[in-house]
């Protein structure tokens, strides 16, 4: 695992809601990122890390191998890819987001 690759899995790993994005939470810098945002606070989430890709080009390409993933926004939730801003919006018109988020487990 390259040195790129760990920090990215030590933030996935080490923090329960991640959203990898352009720009930052207060200050999207793409319409994606900042839709995710609001999906994210719809679900009543306070607890966010997220991560600016624009500052670190590595983690801009890195994040993409990270997941097998070409887009960003990239959304984790307890270490677990979930998708970019369409299928956070798909998941959060279901009702399935604000099951993932509420730390109800599946199956």
């Amino acid at each position: 695992m390259s040195d790129v690759q760990q920090r990215i899995d030590d933030l996935v790993k080490g923090n329960r809601v991640v959203l990898f994005m352009k720009g930052t939470a207060q200050f999207p810098q793409c319409g994606f990122s900042g839709r995710a945002v609001q999906i994210l606070k719809a679900c009543g989430v306070t607890e966010l890390t997220t991560v600016n890709v624009l500052e670190d080009e590595g983690i801009r390409q890195g994040i993409k191998e990270y997941a097998n993933w070409p887009t960003i926004p990239q959304l984790y939730i307890n270490g677990e890819f979930i998708g970019g801003s369409d299928i956070m919006m798909e998941m959060y018109q279901a009702g399935e987001l604000q099951q993932v988020l509420g730390g109800q487990q599946a199956g």
